[in-house]
């Protein structure tokens, strides 16, 4: 039954992905229609995924949530990581992988919402453009979320924290929020399962502006792994 429900649930997944890019495409030609429309696709997602497979996303720490501009940094291990934050982030503008813009439809809309694509293999430009791209999108008033794992990881293992993080950090010049999660107890990183129960989004106390690279590094990666260990335990 498991195995049904999450086929199902792929079929909600990637069906509602097309018909909201279809249907919506005309609303390409005005960004914030454009992002508006990707938080609908959002909201839908996880109307489906409550309904479908019995996985509730819940949303804590909000007072912690940035309204204007910010650099938010994730846990990352699950899909749904990048998709749950639109429904509580106003101007939701993720560091993305280069080739995800050419994907159709999900390419479609990020590249019109100005989502900061990255092509890793270009090392040091790349991590420059990055940066660039990122001060002009603060300027927009979007919140930016980066995932500084740079993939997602499995629940339990030693992640590797890289560095762009940190470079975002030094040169925007501003507080970095924290968001944890347990998303992969549920809908995990691989594979096509999808279990029922309650996954959460929490935003940590931001780390202030002006903390020393190493500190900032140590910081992120204890509070968020604390965090969403904590979160996978209250959740078993």
């Amino acid at each position: 039954m498991t195995r049904l429900r999450s086929l199902l649930f792929m079929l909600w997944l990637y069906g509602s992905m097309a018909f909201f890019a279809i249907v919506m495409s005309p609303l390409l030609l005005w960004r914030p229609a454009a992002l508006q429309v990707v938080r609908w696709w959002s909201g839908a997602v996880l109307f489906g995924a409550r309904i479908i497979v019995g996985i509730k996303v819940e949303f804590r720490g909000l007072e912690h949530r940035p309204d204007g501009p910010a650099l938010i940094a994730g846990k990352h291990l699950s899909m749904l990581d990048t998709i749950a934050p639109f429904v509580v982030l106003s101007q939701t503008c993720y560091v993305l992988k280069k080739e995800l813009i050419y994907l159709p439809f999900l390419g479609w809309f990020a590249w019109r919402t100005r989502m900061v694509a990255v092509k890793r293999e270009d090392a040091a430009k790349a991590l420059k453009g990055m940066v660039v791209a990122c001060r002009d999108r603060l300027k927009e008033g979007r919140q930016i979320l980066i995932f500084p794992e740079g993939t997602r990881s499995n629940i339990g293992d030693d992640a590797t924290y890289k560095p762009g993080v940190a470079a975002l950090y030094r040169d925007l010049d501003v507080p970095c929020h924290l968001l944890a999660t347990n998303s992969g107890q549920f809908w995990p990183g691989h594979g096509i399962d999808r279990k029922p129960g309650t996954v959460v989004f929490e935003f940590l106390p931001p780390l202030p502006a002006g903390l020393k690279r190493g500190e900032l590094m140590t910081q992120m990666k204890a509070q968020l792994e604390a965090a969403s260990a904590r979160l996978v335990e209250e959740n078993r």
